[in-house]
This record gives structure tokens, C-alpha cells and sequence, in this order.
């Protein structure tokens, strides 16, 4: 285990950084400082998880970190064109798909002890998050990203965090029973730990998305606009965990967004593949579960014709309209 070191905060840390970590340290009952980055650190959460529990509430933990957008900045002015972008390529192989690879990512950490690997600025979040810490604050420095987190709790020990290609999200379903939805990672890694923060800091843009969702890779977007995303739910759908039209399974966080009477009466039915809001495209978050309980309310009526009418409406949409998940 790497070792953690304590403030004060070491002399050789570049002033305006020193003014920061001071600035956001200094009202903490206790505090954490390592400047080691984050990217060379081989358990990274068996790291933050040893630095929860030697913080008590309200304790404070500084840390850096390369992020993969400026990685890619450097690789790039380093070298000349077009190698800058051969190397770039093979970096990203090497050190950003093979750590996510079931078999490969065994050789690749026997290989490099987890130096020098690419971590985004939301995975870096999302582990903070799923590790107990809040966000305090960022600053960015000759290439770092330094940050200040505050301890709020237990870390969540979870074994399943979305890491490599397919992933199993915790999903409400049918009576508030929580069960695991099947689909490929369209997100950073520990995406699902960061849902209110982006909530909180972007917003709602429209559809059911949240505005400016920076969680959402670059390929990922190629893929949800292709649905490519969702093509392993159809288990969930053979399982029998969902039904072909519903409304759509979300997290417990999501769902406590809506009005506590809504929730309520959301939990009684089965969720389902396509949801009612590619029928009705709600342009504010009020609007989805009001779109989604006129839904239900006519589905509880009559079933059947519900779902028929509501399933031709959607897969017009999709196919014609060209409404897309974002």
C-alpha cells in the first residue's frame, strides 16, 4: 500500500498550488495530502478507501492527477506530425482499453505496477465519490489537476463499478426491488457515483438527459446514437426483469428526483426497454414523469392496448424522427 503523507503540505509544491491546498485544508479537522498522482498509484481505491478511514467526518483529502484530456495535449505537441498521432493511438490501446480488458488487464498491470495509466477527469470524481469523498474543489497546474475532498461518508466497496466494457448497473424495478441492468460502458469509469454531482453542476438539458454530461466518452456517444448501448438488455428482456415498453429503469438516485408520490406509485409496475419518453420528448425534467404517468396511468387501465399504441408511437419515432438517447 502506497504510503499517505500527512500536512503540512510538502515544501517542494509549486506556490500557487500551496495557496490552494492551503486555502481549502485549513478549516478541516484533520487532513490528507499525497502529490504522488493519481495515475501512478496501482490500487487506487484501496488507496482513497485507507485515507477515508484515517479522516474523520468532515476530513479533507488532496490529491493530483494527469487527466486523459491533458495526456493527449502533451503526447501530442511532443512529438511531430503525423507521429504525435501514431503515438497518441498506441497510448491510448495500451494504457486506456488493455487496463479495461478482462485477461489483457492482468498482463498489463503485472507489466506496469498501474504507473503511468490514463484516468479521466469524471473517473478520477467517480472514484472519490464511490470511496466516501465529496468535491470541494479543482485547480489545474502545468498540467495537473489537483483537487480537495471531503470525507462524507463510507466508502461503497463496490467489486461491480463500471470499469470495463459491459457493465451491470443497479436499477429500481418492479416494487422498489433493485436488480441489475445489462448494457455497454458509454461512460468514464465510476460514472454511476457521479449522477448528482452533474445533476447539481449542469442541470437537465432535455429528452431524459442531463445538460453538458461530459461522463459520456466520445465513443459512447457513437454508440448510444446507434443504440449499440442497450443490445445487452435484451437478457434483462429475456430474464424477464423488464418488458419490451415501460418506463425506464434508473438508479434510486434518479428516481428520488421525482415528486416522493410519483416514486411511489413508479414502483408498481415493470420498467421496460423502450420508454414512453420517445414518444412524448419532454423539453423539462418536470415533463418526463409527467410524461411517464400518463403512461402509466392509461397502462393500468388497459394494458395491452396501451403498450401497442405507445410501442408503434415509439419505434416511429425512433426509426422516422431520428429521437435518439444523448
Amino acid at each position: 500500500m502506497e504510503s499517505i503523507i500527512k500536512t503540512p503540505i510538502p515544501e517542494t509544491t509549486p506556490r500557487e498550488v500551496a495557496r490552494f491546498l492551503q486555502a481549502n485544508l485549513e478549516s478541516s479537522p484533520k487532513q490528507i495530502v499525497n502529490l504522488t498522482r493519481l495515475n501512478d498509484i496501482r490500487f487506487i481505491n484501496k488507496f482513497l478507501e485507507s485515507a477515508n478511514r484515517e479522516l474523520p467526518e468532515k476530513g479533507r483529502f488532496a490529491g493530483c492527477v494527469e487527466v486523459s484530456a491533458r495526456r493527449k495535449e502533451r503526447i501530442l505537441k511532443k512529438y511531430p506530425k503525423p507521429v504525435n498521432k501514431l503515438v497518441y493511438g498506441a497510448d491510448f490501446v495500451v494504457k486506456r482499453v488493455w487496463p479495461k480488458l478482462p485477461y489483457v488487464r492482468g498482463i498489463y498491470f503485472n507489466l506496469t505496477q498501474g504507473r503511468n495509466r490514463v484516468i479521466s477527469e469524471m473517473e478520477t470524481y467517480g472514484r472519490l465519490y464511490s470511496c466516501g469523498f465529496e468535491l470541494v474543489d479543482t485547480l489545474e497546474h502545468e498540467g495537473l489537476l489537483y483537487f480537495v475532498a471531503e470525507k462524507t461518508g463510507e466508502p461503497a466497496y463496490n467489486m461491480e463499478a463500471t470499469y470495463g466494457p459491459l457493465i451491470k448497473l443497479r436499477r429500481v424495478g418492479q416494487h422498489g426491488a433493485l436488480f441489475k441492468v445489462y448494457k455497454v460502458r458509454t461512460m468514464s469509469p465510476y460514472s454511476e457515483y457521479i449522477q448528482q454531482f452533474i445533476f447539481e453542476r449542469n442541470g437537465y438539458e432535455g429528452g431524459d438527459n442531463f445538460r453538458d454530461d461530459t461522463r459520456i466518452t466520445t465513443l459512447g456517444k457513437i454508440m448510444r446514437k446507434y443504440w449499440i448501448d442497450e443490445l445487452p438488455m435484451l437478457w434483462n428482456l429475456l430474464r424477464g426483469d423488464i418488458k419490451l415498453f415501460g418506463v425506464r429503469p434508473v438508479s434510486a438516485h434518479y428516481l428520488s428526483l421525482f415528486p416522493e408520490d410519483f416514486q411511489e406509485y413508479r414502483k408498481k409496475f415493470k420498467p421496460g426497454l423502450i420508454p414512453p419518453v420517445y414518444v412524448e420528448v419532454p423539453k423539462t425534467f418536470d415533463e418526463i414523469w409527467q410524461i411517464e404517468k400518463k403512461y402509466l396511468e392509461a397502462y393500468e387501465r388497459a394494458p395491452l392496448k396501451t403498450d401497442l399504441q405507445y410501442l408503434w408511437r415509439g419505434i416511429y419515432n425512433i426509426l422516422i424522427k431520428r429521437v435518439r438517447s444523448s
